[in-house]
């Protein structure tokens, strides 16, 4: 049976394919009317062509089944493409900001501007469609790298639109610096994009925990079964791409038999996987009766 993982990457491909025939469509934009906002969102499509490129990469490694040296899989990987990408953006800003200020000092004429922008409106179109498939792909599989490339393509349309709004503004009024000023702003959307990618690849590196709606819920499981007289404490959750892993230390009345605390045990974990979608679930069995059940150091904070 094939990984359902390694059907993702066609989405990757999508994404390739689109950035080519943006960077073609805008680069001839910007040779068309000589506009530095339209040069900026050129870069931008360098940058998701790259992104694209490692996000396929990613993908290809993230499908691959857990093995000896990686017991609990390869999604993390997928962090990798999702940061990676977030530091090209960054240094696509901040070379964006530096042509403009080029052109603010010294601002040169635009030509053909109705076709340039003809051109990068075909661009922006592909980038739309491209963006809205990849973003339903993304929340559908749980994965953060095509949501982040998605999300990234939406950014770089509304980014264009406010480029051509600027180009067309400075086609009717003559000012030639506004287009400089169009492309700073570009640039500090597209520094904000890449800042937040980042962080959020981090947080999946670092282990930062799940949600608080999914936490919410998995307190709610734990709730019907506190309502029982068992007890919890010591839970741990963390998300590793569309996968999470959840351990808790489930406290029940000393006389139960195991085979009776292993069955609740395995009813619980089976609603905290319904609750979330898809979780891999561990529990401890401890005793209400021992007192040193509830001696552990560096018990994580409870929920809020």
């Amino acid at each position: 049976m094939v990984n359902a993982r390694f059907l993702l990457t066609r989405y990757a491909w999508l994404s390739i394919a689109t950035a080519l025939c943006t960077i073609a469509l805008k680069t001839g934009a910007f040779y068309l009317t000589g506009s530095v906002g339209l040069l900026s969102d050129a870069v931008e499509s360098l940058v998701n062509l790259a992104g694209a490129i490692l996000a396929l990469a990613m993908l290809i490694v993230a499908a691959r089944p857990a093995d000896e040296k990686h017991p609990f899989g390869h999604s993390k990987a997928e962090y990798f493409a999702s940061g990676f990408e977030g530091l090209l953006i960054i240094l696509a800003a901040c070379g964006i900001v530096y042509t403009a200020a080029g052109r603010f000092f010294h601002p040169e004429p635009l030509t053909k501007v109705g076709l340039g922008l003809i051109v990068s409106l075909g661009a922006s179109a592909a980038n739309l469609f491209t963006a809205r498939v990849l973003i339903q792909a993304g929340k559908k599989y749980d994965s953060i790298t095509l949501e982040a490339d998605g999300k990234h393509l939406m950014t770089d349309v509304w980014t264009s639109i406010g480029v051509m709004v600027g180009i067309a503004f400075v086609w009717v009024s003559g000012w030639l610096f506004i287009d400089a000023f169009v492309a700073a702003a570009v640039a500090l959307n597209i520094f904000w994009t890449g800042g937040s990618l980042v962080r959020r690849s981090v947080d999946g590196l670092m282990d930062a925990s799940l949600p608080k709606e999914e936490m919410r819920a998995i307190d709610g499981v734990m709730t019907k079964y506190r309502q029982e007289g068992i007890s919890f404490h010591f839970l741990r959750a963390r998300r590793a791409a569309s996968k999470r892993f959840i351990s808790v230390h489930m406290l029940v009345p000393g006389e139960w038999s195991v085979h009776r605390a292993h069955c609740l045990a395995e009813e619980f974990e089976k609603e905290v996987r319904e609750a979330l979608g898809t979780a891999m679930v561990t529990t401890h069995l401890e005793s209400l009766d021992d007192s040193e059940s509830f001696n552990h150091e560096g018990e994580p904070l409870p929920l809020e």
